[in-house]
């Protein structure tokens, strides 16, 4: 298996990935799948600052991994959202561990200093990977969001990324804005 940096003729690999997540889970709150071009476009919006991530074996995609701004405003520019998605059939063999590990590593080079994921919940899954990966939840929505006919909570899991020193918690001031250095 090997990690690489998603391209635009990614996109509809990653898009028949992630449209049964759509379509019969509440893992995800999007209603309708993403067309390939709209898979395209998040591609290079998250590559322009953060990263869009795939995990490949033998020419196959076996799933994505991606990082997004965590909220629009200035004083949250060292922050992100990550999430991750592995194909139905090859999921519980590595893909996704191996995934995060390569995208928090670069999102830690990039600069960024929080990394947060929200998990609807419950998905034993998918919040052991969290856990295993270092996140630590800290928050938990009840019934944030309607999906298959119920209401959904979300939990949502902080990681700290270590600064360029290697310190995760400390208190000093970040370097430059991510991807501005």
């Amino acid at each position: 298996m090997h990690i690489r940096d998603a391209t635009a003729a990614d996109a509809a690999a990653c898009a028949a990935i992630y449209a049964p997540y759509v379509t019969d889970t509440a893992i995800s709150f999007e209603e309708v799948p993403p067309s390939d071009v709209v898979l395209a476009e998040r591609i290079q919006t998250a590559a322009h600052r953060h990263a869009w991530l795939v995990a490949e074996d033998g020419g196959e995609i076996l799933g994505y991994a991606y990082a997004v701004p965590w909220k629009s405003r200035s004083a949250y520019q060292w922050a992100c959202e990550v999430s991750v998605y592995v194909d139905g059939a090859r999921r519980q063999r590595g893909a996704g561990r191996r995934l995060y590990t390569a995208l928090l590593d670069r999102l830690r080079d990039l600069g960024y200093r929080t990394v947060l994921a929200g998990v609807v919940v419950p998905n034993g899954a998918s919040e052991k990977l969290h856990l295993a990966m270092g996140f630590e939840q800290v928050a938990l929505y009840r019934r944030i969001g309607y999906k298959l006919g119920s209401w959904q909570d979300v939990a949502y899991f902080q990681l700290f990324l270590p600064s360029s020193d290697g310190h995760a918690d400390d208190d000093s001031a970040p370097g430059p804005p991510p991807g501005q250095a």
